[in-house]
């Protein structure tokens, strides 16, 4: 059923969640550990429909998707050992200490404890791993969140049929009716941003789609937490001495990173500063494949091309290479043009497309990361000994999410010390991820507990330790 959700039923699923809620938050971390694992078990089952109908709704072929549902089975199973551990409740104690230095010190205990239902806005771009069942979704139910989640436009038929997968899988484990659903239509997401009921809202997409939710989300008579991947262009900085030793080294791999996915992920280099001297933009013209990419829909075709014309009709700017409509296209700029007009050369262009800037001292790279704004990545392709790396890289830390050295930034790997985030416009929680084992931290807010009883404190926080997690004390 991918019909748009109507007020009535918005409302049964909502109160169907915060019910949920108040029993999926009262479980002990490892005890919601096997639903997660069931998920995990339920999508590779299911791979073989599922993929054949992701396939038809977003052209991604095959194997990217395989790989997509290997990668949104490994981050269920992810989280669900790493809140068996326990480590993200944060449980931290201090016993009464009459000698502190800043008075009598009371019995202070605190953790970290789940919000209550979320609303996740699925991704056109990545239907498994950023979809129904991704990483939003598993890190809410790892945080003891409900979760609703509004389908994506781009794949509702595989949007349902996820949905279902994941419904039967929590079914067999016991998990109360409720804990998970899905709603379709524009007018049921913004309407549930606004809910009460709802206590927080995760979203990966567009600036000017995530920016609309996130003043909703902030507007309403209680505001409420929303995690925002909004957009970023990536920029890629070339060293002088990394030009010379290796330039078509750079170039090659650079032309991979862009056109992978036809471009269309979050992290793809938007923007390549190289040295004018090293010629490497007249290499990337002949580096650059003709052939035109599938993108997932009408609507990502039509703002593909708006804001591809927007960039290339820009002052300054000139075709560097361009095959047939889809084909990957390459401009071609100077860095006094940019940071002339930062505002009309730093904007993303989903799809297959790419920005180089020339420079003519090596200066010019500190100006440009000065003045971009808030990225997800930010890569340097330098070498040890360049003078430059330093302060470039402390620049490039304050403005991006994760710097790269001698790397490039599409895929993001599902680990420990992920960092997918960053300053706005690339995310509107700058202190959060949406990736990785951190991710769980969104959903979950601290209570401190004073002088309360051994046996009236959670688990986590009494001194025998029940549940055998990491605390740290006084």
């Amino acid at each position: 059923m991918t019909a748009a959700t109507s007020p009535q039923e918005l409302a049964h699923k909502l109160d169907a969640a915060s019910s949920a809620f108040e029993q999926w938050s009262r479980l002990q971390p490892a005890d919601r550990a096997p639903a997660l694992e069931a998920i995990a078990s339920a999508l590779e089952e299911a791979a073989p429909k599922l993929v054949a109908i992701a396939d038809e709704e977003t052209a991604l072929g095959e194997t990217r998707l395989n790989n997509e549902v290997v990668r949104t089975a490994f981050q269920l199973r992810l989280f669900a050992r790493a809140v068996t551990r326990g480590e993200h409740l944060g449980a931290t104690i201090d016993h009464a200490d009459p000698e502190w230095p800043m008075g009598a010190r009371p019995d202070l205990r605190r953790v970290l404890r789940p919000l209550g239902p979320v609303l996740v806005f699925s991704a056109s771009n990545f239907p498994f791993a950023f979809s129904v069942a991704g990483g939003d979704t598993a890190s809410a139910l790892a945080a003891g969140c409900s979760v609703v989640v509004k389908a994506h436009s781009g794949h509702p038929r595989l949007s349902a049929a996820t949905a279902e997968v994941v419904r039967r899988a929590l079914e067999t484990t016991g998990a109360p009716e409720g804990l998970f659903d899905v709603v379709f239509g524009t007018d049921a997401g913004r309407t549930a941003i606004t809910d009460p009921r709802v206590k927080a809202g995760a979203f990966t997409g567009s600036i000017e789609a995530g920016r609309a939710l996130f003043d909703l989300a902030t507007s309403r008579p209680e505001p409420i937490p929303f995690f925002g991947e909004l957009g970023s262009v990536n920029p890629v900085f070339v060293t002088r001495g990394a030009a010379e030793r290796r330039g078509p080294a750079i170039i090659s791999e650079f032309v991979g990173s862009f056109t992978l996915g036809a471009g269309q992920f979050c992290t793809k280099p938007g923007i390549l500063l190289v040295p004018a001297s090293a010629g490497l933009a007249d290499q990337l013209s002949g580096a650059v494949p003709d052939k035109p990419l599938t993108l997932l829909n009408d609507r990502v075709r039509t703002s593909y091309a708006s804001a591809l014309d927007e960039l290339r009709s820009a002052a300054g700017v000139r075709v560097l290479a361009s095959g047939g409509p889809g084909s990957p296209t390459v401009l071609r700029t100077t860095s006094a043009e940019l940071l002339g007009s930062p505002e009309t050369y730093l904007q993303e262009v989903f799809g297959p497309a790419t920005l180089v800037v020339e420079y003519a001292e090596e200066g010019e790279l500190l100006e440009v990361a000065e003045i971009v704004d808030g990225q997800l990545t930010a890569t340097i392709q330098g070498e040890d000994d360049d003078e430059i790396a330093g302060e470039l890289i402390e620049l490039l830390a304050g403005k991006a999410g994760r710097v790269l050295w001698n790397q490039w930034p599409t895929g993001v790997s599902v680990t420990y010390a992920q960092q997918h985030g960053g300053p706005y416009p690339a995310t509107t929680a700058p202190a959060t991820t949406s990736v990785g084992t951190e991710a769980v931290h969104r959903f979950l807010r601290p209570v401190a507990y004073q002088n309360v009883p051994q046996h009236l404190l959670p688990p986590a926080l009494r001194d025998a330790n029940p549940l055998g997690i990491s605390q740290r004390i006084s």
